[in-house]
């Protein structure tokens, strides 16, 4: 949760902000009425993507305007409109019955540029959770519960923040960026657009089951106790959220003398690895990581999946001691790649229905996602593109997260490559300060 001086500036509380609905516009067809859930997709079911996107001065855009086009969109994105159901054997899959996205309206007493000065300084982490609307599957009731969050804050300079809270259920972050980024599309041109690639039912193992169910873990995964009907990642640990922002400068630094493909990703992965090592008291605890990052190929006017490409790195050295250039290479050459794993691993138990088990997936390992590529400088209100954006993952594992993101100053194209990055960490309290204090000493990263 965000700080309590955060939450008084929004003003009240879930009670008293304004909360509305919007459905496809038109009924969505008979042979569209259930979604199936992959493998991948129930075994991220606990976990929550939010996007925040921050907008200066915007001139007369009332919440019709910003309504108005998402009609057209669930029409496309009609999933995201459905609600959580569960087979006869217990399996859930999504049923699109056009309930909906949920939309929130809020105020803020602060500007723009106070707010963004207050949320990437030192003492306020995680006070970027308040603008994208937080409610796990299941509060208070699974049948119930919308998928897509979209809040819209009003700031007292005019400016304007577009938060989306997007269950990991229903597809990754490039789903989640893809679908607002077609709502920018409808809002500027409404003429109807193509239907959504749908790709081929993978909810059925592509890969011969076995007669007894496979006992091994993919590493990137933790097994937890099930859940039941609240999709809510057990925790006991307080995790806190920063942002690292990384000048296009320093990134060159960092990548002078490295191999001609390796990017920003593999090179600020390497320095937090490092430095995490440093911290925890346990030297094991980091020495396998897991990494993700986007498919290749394209993802616009594509059906929301989960279609990131899961891996593992162990380094069998003492990774606190070791040269950035050693983790690169591993980051960069000796990834194992775990997602055919979960064919076999949850064919048991989500073929049968059981749920003796539910599993963490961002943070059973420090876990490193390469958000490198997402466009999220491609919504536009009134003409303007975000002066700030940023994605975070909820429900995240003890282990902690690390994404890596395009920053507001990327280069000609916002989202190029090699400009300015963000990095947003997600992790226990005690460790994210003493990270905090780590990078700025030895790396001058704040």
């Amino acid at each position: 949760m965000a700080s309590t001086s955060t939450n008084t500036i929004i003003h009240g509380t879930k009670s008293s902000m304004r909360m509305s609905s919007v459905v496809p516009a038109t009924v969505t067809a008979e042979e569209h009425k259930v979604h199936e859930l992959t493998k991948m997709d129930l075994a991220l079911k606990l976990h929550y993507i939010k996007g925040v996107y921050f907008f200066g001065r915007v001139e007369g855009v009332t919440i019709y305007d910003l309504k108005k086009p998402m009609f057209q969109l669930l029409q496309l994105y009609f999933p995201a409109a459905g609600r959580i159901r569960r087979s006869e054997n217990g399996r859930p899959f999504i049923k699109c019955n056009d309930s909906g996205v949920r939309i929130v309206e809020a105020r803020c007493d602060e500007t723009v540029d106070e707010w963004l000065a207050m949320a990437l300084g030192d003492d306020h982490d995680s006070s970027f959770d308040v603008l994208a609307y937080n409610q796990a599957l299941g509060d208070p009731d699974l049948d119930l519960s919308p998928l897509v969050f979209l809040q819209f804050t009003r700031f007292k300079c005019g400016g304007m923040s577009v938060g989306i809270s997007w269950a990991n259920v229903l597809g990754d972050a490039f789903s989640a960026s893809t679908f607002i980024n077609l709502w920018k599309k409808i809002m500027a041109d409404p003429v109807p657009h193509k239907s959504l690639h749908i790709p081929p039912d993978s909810a059925k193992s592509k890969l011969p089951l076995s007669v007894h169910p496979i006992l091994i873990t993919p590493s990137f995964l933790k097994r937890v106790d099930s859940v039941g009907d609240l999709w809510l990642t057990p925790n006991n640990c307080k995790m806190k959220t920063h942002t690292f922002h990384v000048d296009a400068e320093k990134i060159n630094h960092f990548l002078s003398g490295q191999k001609p493909k390796v990017s920003a990703f593999e090179v600020l992965s390497a320095i937090i690895w490092k430095s995490l090592s440093k911290i925890k008291e346990n030297a094991e605890e980091t020495r396998i990581v897991s990494l993700c990052k986007n498919k290749s190929g394209e993802r616009q006017l594509e059906f929301p999946s989960n279609e990131m490409v899961w891996s593992t790195v162990e380094a069998d050295f003492w990774v606190a001691e070791a040269e950035v250039s050693e983790l690169v290479e591993l980051i960069f050459n000796k990834r194992k790649y775990e997602n055919d794993m979960i064919e076999e691993m949850m064919g048991h138990d989500n073929e049968s229905g059981e749920e003796s088990s539910d599993f963490i997936a961002y943070g059973a390992k420090l876990t490193f996602v390469n958000l490198e590529e997402i466009e999220i400088y491609e919504l536009e209100l009134k003409g303007q593109k975000p002066v700030y954006a940023n994605y975070a993952i909820t429900g995240v594992g003890v282990e902690g997260v690390v994404l890596v993101l395009p920053g507001p100053k990327c280069g000609k194209e916002r989202n190029d490559v090699d400009g300015d990055k963000i990095v947003t960490v997600v992790l226990p309290e005690n460790q994210l300060a003493q990270l905090k204090v780590e990078l700025q000493k030895n790396w001058n990263i704040a």
